[in-house]
């Protein structure tokens, strides 16, 4: 192995003047202060909003399904109509899974 001690013998370069010394305010003294604190407040506050408004548009989108599945088996029926759902395929029927009061909640 190669012998390296003559690299520690070397000094190091120093600058030649004055170290510069740091500019502006301390860091310890820099905050977002008072807008920054209004941004992140309306920030909040438009994402729950979103998200109450997305709940809502979820919510009635399953009902409209809902309803619209109460309807199509009320119509099937008053037709006395069978589907392909309620035909088990051997002539003998199934129990339909809908309610007509409306969606249960558990």
């Amino acid at each position: 192995m190669p012998d390296l001690r003559w690299l520690a013998a070397i000094p190091s370069p120093t600058p030649t003047g004055p170290s510069p010394t740091p500019t502006g305010p301390p860091a310890e003294s820099v905050t977002p202060g008072v807008a920054g604190f209004i941004a992140i407040a309306v920030v909040a506050i438009v994402i729950v909003l979103l998200a109450i408004d997305m709940l809502r548009r979820i919510r009635r989108a399953q009902y409209r399904t809902d309803v619209n599945e109460m309807l199509d088996a009320e119509e099937a029926a008053a037709r006395g109509d069978r589907s392909a759902d309620d035909d088990g395929g051997d002539g003998t029927s199934r129990q339909s899974d809908i309610n007509p009061e409306g969606p249960t909640r558990g």
